[in-house]
């Protein structure tokens, strides 16, 4: 399987603006700037797209491990915080909330600590991952 994204740029690294478009339209010539990576400018950018794929990503699997283990989750919420560093992308912490019935904390921190490590996300970035876990 493979899937795409456009990215187009004109003008310099400060003043340029460019626009994302994904292969689902999702994102259709969305917005990008200097400012809304760097200040809190209008659009999105690369660090938020990467914290929402991985809180995507995670949650999914998480869902997958759980199920495996014979679970079904009512209710699975994820938060990814994204730090941009001076070396680039240093860390990803995801905060989860949950609401799995019939299971119990240490079954449910297993779970969470297989999906941070085994979702496809977490394999290519190359930065430290963190969890914080709360069942509801």
């Amino acid at each position: 399987m493979i899937r795409n994204a456009t990215a187009i740029w004109t003008g310099s690294g400060k003043e340029g603006k460019g626009h994302l478009t994904t292969q689902s339209t999702t994102l259709q010539q969305t917005q990008y700037s200097y400012n809304s990576r760097f200040a809190e400018g209008v659009g999105t950018n690369p660090e938020e797209l990467i914290a929402a794929a991985h809180a995507g990503c995670f949650t999914m699997k998480l869902s997958f491990v759980l199920g495996a283990a014979g679970f079904t989750p009512e209710h699975l919420e994820t938060k990814c915080e994204i730090t941009l560093g001076d070396a680039g992308i240093t860390h990803s912490h995801l905060i989860v909330k949950a609401k799995v019935p019939g299971i119990s904390k240490d079954q449910f921190d297993a779970a969470v600590k297989d999906a941070e490590a085994n979702c496809p996300v977490s394999k290519v970035l190359n930065a430290a991952i963190s969890s914080e876990a709360t069942l509801l």
